[in-house]
């Protein structure tokens, strides 16, 4: 949050500037200023929907829209990489003009460069989308032995997710499954995927 400005502190989501010693008096809930937030990519969850007000970032909404709407029928879809320079092209697209940014068939072709953004987008989250503080409660919600007990401990792991963190988590989740309702064709069983976005969903610490 906080970047060094000459004796004090500068925030880096909203500009706000303090001495040193009284930035530790500062909550950390401020509202960030797209003015600071200059990029998409590597930006935290939070800090990027609060700049722009949207539930989600528009990456993660564009990107599944756009392979919802050409390639739910493509083998190998999320599995079989896109050319890294045309990834990285589509990046700077979204860093230019994130709401606007024109990831259709004319602009890149290949399916697989708009997943492998999406991939990207979570691969460099700084707190990754099943958070740190999180992760232990998932685990043990996955290790309840009777169904309705691991059911109900994985209500509670998901709502005590931020809700950036969990609007993101519940909008990427039905887009899998309804990947995985075209494995017929695009070879994605559920296993197959997990084993695609479990290491973008969480990092230990």
């Amino acid at each position: 949050m906080w970047g060094l400005i000459a004796q004090g502190v500068k925030c880096e989501d909203c500009g706000f500037n303090a001495h040193k010693k009284c930035s530790e008096k500062v909550p950390n809930d401020c509202m960030p200023d797209l003015k600071y937030v200059k990029r998409v990519f590597g930006v935290d969850l939070i800090t990027l929907v609060k700049a722009h007000n949207t539930l989600r970032p528009f990456v993660v909404d564009l990107c599944i829209k756009e392979t919802e709407k050409r390639g739910l029928d493509v083998e190998g879809l999320y599995r079989v990489s896109g050319f890294s320079d045309e990834i990285e092209m589509c990046r700077m697209v979204f860093e230019r003009d994130c709401e606007c940014a024109d990831i259709s068939k004319n602009a890149f072709e290949d399916i697989n460069v708009i997943t492998g953004v999406l991939k990207l987008f979570f691969r460099l989250l700084p707190i990754p989308l099943i958070t740190f503080e999180a992760y232990s409660s998932f685990i043990t919600a996955a290790k309840k032995p009777a169904l309705g007990e691991r059911l109900e401990a994985l209500k509670e792991a998901l709502n005590a997710l931020p809700p950036a963190h969990y609007q993101t988590l519940k909008f990427l989740m039905a887009h899998l499954y309804r990947v995985a309702e075209r494995q017929k064709y695009n070879l994605m069983t559920p296993q197959n995927l997990s084993t695609v976005f479990c290491p973008y969903s969480y990092a230990l610490s």
